[in-house]
């Protein structure tokens, strides 16, 4: 805040904070909006987000907000409108919207209130040539003093560049994800930079470990031989037909759940997730953790809901899609019961919660899905990076798993190998025949009239137009003011051949914003209706996929990923803070100084692990054993148990190297209560234990597991007060009970 103020101070127009996703960049903003308003003089601030339910969030954040200066709320001092509508609240000192609405607010158009949940990310390439925004003076310039940007990268460039610079403002920027063009649009300003890193140490965030899953047709692909029978469902109707192969059918892992779906590859990874993800992933838990699941699109998404409720035997409220096709339930409604309540324990979504959404109990993110961009790839993981607190965490978890757990990471499940791919920061390429006709048809409802925007548009409505059905073709009619498919693909030709006539003889454009741009407009105005643009997705959508019923999958692997930098980075930090401080540490000091039999106290063991779990380190014992067992998977077990706090000894011996392997403590005294009876018995050949003193001394075997050693003391508590406590064990054995102590602490936790 203190660097943000010196940038205004200085009369610098543009600042950028770069935070790490989930370190609280809205809570950051509303900080300095707050001081800027109250003690900078800021009149009006506008708040531009890219979606509606990210508008929702932060309209709720900034109400929660707590005065530092006074006992007010924000939202009790100051006024904030969360814009809906095309009424912009004079009296409101915050206004939040998104930049899609803000666009038609300035072109002085309507927009329904559907497009300010549809996602913008990937619109910009389809206004290259958009004309500039015009002054409104319904919206002077100067409505705001400061316009502030959630996820500026995504907001840079053409289309959405003109509303940020619109007014005569303060642009400040937030991301998480910045590149080379968002620094460059700030003016290499960057007032604040909280990376990842940073923020795992600070304690803000989590990091993740990655959990790779390799079947044989995700890796590869598949062949069916010709004479098979597959299906073809009609992604529209859901209808299934049945289609006898007449030549083989090949398919690589590209086209797996775009034109071909194998249902027994997503049950592998299902299943997988399932069998593994107890004693893999969080051991310490009796119930799944709240998951997220990223799909390729929604007949995908479907399908993996479908499949997750079979696989783990759960009902329909165990698993939910969550995408902007929800049906039933509201998403909205959906999303903040995946926050907030025991179900939904699983959500499967394509993009809408990708980005922004804030999820904290997630511990688990799943890729079945590849990403191509880094930014957006960085936006999915933030998914789980959020810190949690044990209360909340609590209260979507079982009673069982509710006492004590914490969030101390997460874990990425790569089913496709995304985090094993380059990414790119570039710009999408301006490659029409890659875009979505549902891109196109938002740009344009959005007043894109770029000619190879509205070109592939109407070659695409002449090819459903050939396959159209009557009933279809009534329902466009209906919806578009009673024109057929073949009238709004001609409308389109004839007015882009009216620009390029205009541009023919007017070289400079200067007929352009008159007569050629009312075509353009009187064209593309049917396309402003939601409820047309919808029914032209669902028949482009009639295009057959292919069901695969044949192929059976199965599991190369499943593990964590070795070598992963997360691992990399956890062991080498443990391992310099023990080198670091092996002379200040109590324990470490005894750990550093065997083979010399100093006593090791469960205090100074607890005292290590307090030290190890404090910022900046926070390294916690369960995560380490996992970065261990993932670089050094032949030296490591008990991998996948509960960790005791005493597994810490067997972790620092095995750093230092006095350990060749890494067993958790309980067996390593395990191992030596064995030796040790066995010599007992070499020697006292005539006085054998007795069943009820070799139970005795397996309690007192597994009290040293777990705390190091043991003292008379010890006998008043349970396990051993519940079968006679010390006047037992001193029955049982007598005068020799204090050789008995001394010999089991001696040899057993050596």
């Amino acid at each position: 805040m203190e660097n943000l103020e010196k940038s205004l101070a200085a009369n610098k127009p543009r600042a950028l904070i770069q935070m790490a996703t989930g370190s609280g960049k809205t809570f950051t903003s509303i900080g300095f909006i707050y001081r800027l308003i109250k003690f900078g003089g800021a009149r009006r601030v506008l708040f531009l987000v890219d979606r509606g339910n990210l508008a929702r969030q932060t309209k709720k954040e900034f109400d929660a907000y707590a005065s530092p200066y006074n006992a007010y709320k924000f939202g009790e001092e100051y006024i904030v409108q969360h814009l809906q509508n095309n009424q912009l609240d004079t009296s409101a000192r915050v206004v939040i919207c998104t930049i899609q609405r803000m666009f038609s607010l300035l072109k002085g158009r309507e927009l329904p209130a559907e497009a300010d949940e549809e996602s913008t990310l990937g619109l910009e390439s389809l206004f290259k040539a958009q004309e500039p925004i015009g002054y409104n003076p319904a919206i002077p310039i100067e409505s705001f003093d400061i316009v502030v940007t959630d996820e500026a990268h995504r907001s840079i460039y053409n289309l959405w560049r003109q509303v940020r610079e619109y007014f005569d403002a303060y642009l400040i920027g937030l991301t998480a994800t910045p590149n080379k063009q968002t620094f460059g649009f700030f003016n290499q300003n960057l007032v604040m930079e909280y990376g990842h890193a940073q923020a795992v140490a600070d304690g803000v965030n989590v990091n993740y470990d990655v959990y790779r899953i390799k079947t044989e047709v995700t890796e590869a692909g598949a062949k069916v031989d010709k004479g098979y029978w597959l299906e073809t469902l009609d992604k529209a109707t859901r209808r299934k037909t049945a289609w006898q192969l007449d030549e083989d059918f090949e398919y690589d892992p590209t086209e797996l759940d775009r034109a071909v779906q194998t249902p027994d590859q997503i049950r592998t990874v299902v299943r997988t997730l399932r069998d593994n993800w107890k004693s893999d992933l969080f051991p310490q838990r009796q119930e799944l953790p709240k998951t997220l699941v990223f799909a390729k699109d929604d007949n995908h998404a479907e399908k993996i809901v479908e499949i997750l409720r079979e696989e783990f035997g759960r009902g329909n409220e165990f698993a939910q899609k969550i995408t902007y096709k929800t049906t039933g339930t509201s998403p909205e409604q959906l999303i903040k019961d995946f926050r907030t309540a025991y179900y939904p324990r699983v959500a499967v979504t394509v993009d809408m919660i990708a980005t922004g959404t804030d999820i904290k109990p997630v511990e688990i993110v799943v890729f079945m899905r590849s990403v191509k961009s880094r930014s957006f790839f960085e936006q999915m993981k933030g998914r789980g990076v959020r810190i949690c607190n044990p209360t909340d965490l609590a209260a979507v978890n079982p009673s069982a798993d509710g006492v004590g757990v914490k969030k101390d990471h997460f874990v990425i499940v790569d089913c496709v190998g995304v985090c094993e791919r380059d990414k790119t920061d570039s710009r999408p390429m301006d490659q029409r025949k890659s875009v979505g006709l549902d891109k196109l048809l938002q740009a344009v409802s959005l007043g894109s009239v770029e000619d190879e925007v509205l070109s592939s548009i109407a070659a695409r409505l002449a090819r459903l137009d050939r396959d159209a059905s009557d009933t279809d073709q009534a329902t466009v009619m209906e919806l578009s003011g009673g024109k057929a498919l073949r009238d709004l693909a001609r409308g389109l030709v004839a007015a882009l051949n009216a620009a390029n006539d205009a541009n023919d003889l007017f070289p400079d454009n200067a007929v352009r914003p008159g007569l050629v741009e009312g075509l353009l407009r009187e064209a593309t105005r049917p396309f402003s209706a939601p409820a047309l643009r919808e029914q032209l997705l669902k028949m482009k959508q009639k295009a057959d996929m292919v069901i695969d019923t044949v192929t059976h999958d199965a599991l190369i692997s499943a593990t964590f990923s070795e070598g992963s930098d997360r691992a990399k980075e956890l062991v080498q930090s443990f391992e310099a803070f023990i080198t670091q401080h092996k002379d200040e540490i109590t324990a470490l000091q005894i750990l550093y100084s065997r083979p010399t039999r100093a006593p090791l106290k469960f205090e100074d063991v607890k005292a290590l692990a307090d030290a190890l779990h404090a910022p900046p380190h926070l390294i916690d014992e369960g995560a380490l054993w996992q970065a261990y067992a993932a670089i050094r998977k032949d030296k490591v077990k008990g991998a996948s148990q509960r960790r005791l706090l005493t597994d810490l000894v067997s972790l620092v011996r095995f750093a230092m190297q006095q350990d060749n392997e890494l067993v958790p403590y309980p067996e390593r005294v395990q191992a030596n209560f064995k030796a040790w009876l066995a010599q007992h018995q070499q020697h006292n050949t005539t006085q054998p234990f007795t069943p009820e003193q070799q139970h005795w001394l397996e309690m007192i075997r597994d009290h040293i597991a777990a705390n190091l050693g043991i003292e008379i003391d010890d006998f008043e508590y349970a396990p051993f007060n519940t079968e006679g406590g010390l006047g037992k064990v001193h029955q049982l054995f007598g005068a020799e009970l204090p050789k008995v102590i001394e010999e089991l602490n001696r040899e057993l936790a050596a």
